[in-house]
């Protein structure tokens, strides 16, 4: 059987990340795995939802990857992933995320 890919997250842009976060954690059951100013990570039961400012992220799915150089020069991000964004055929951006090593 075919091995699938795994959809990480998907990602929104918001105008303010406190106020998303609340506004989510009020009305779901999910976990806050991350959250600064910048962008915050909400975890749900099968996948998770990343919030973002417009000017930081652009809005986007994320496909867990081990090898990332059929898609371009990886990205290192502060929470140790790694990444590069691609666009599909319609313009829509994917990113291809690989997850240290501790946790793919």
């Amino acid at each position: 059987m075919k091995k699938l890919d795994i959809l990480h997250h998907t990602a929104i842009q918001v105008k303010d990340i406190a106020k998303a976060v609340k506004w989510y954690q009020e009305r779901f059951s999910l976990e806050i795995e991350h959250q600064d100013e910048s962008w915050a990570m909400l975890k749900f039961a099968n996948t998770s939802l990343a919030l973002v400012l417009k000017e930081q992220h652009p809005y986007h799915f994320a496909i867990v990857k081990d090898d990332l150089s059929p898609y371009g020069e990886a990205v290192k991000h502060r929470d140790g992933t790694s990444s590069v964004y691609i666009q599909d055929m319609d313009g829509n951006n994917v990113e291809m995320l690989k997850l240290p090593e501790t946790e793919s």
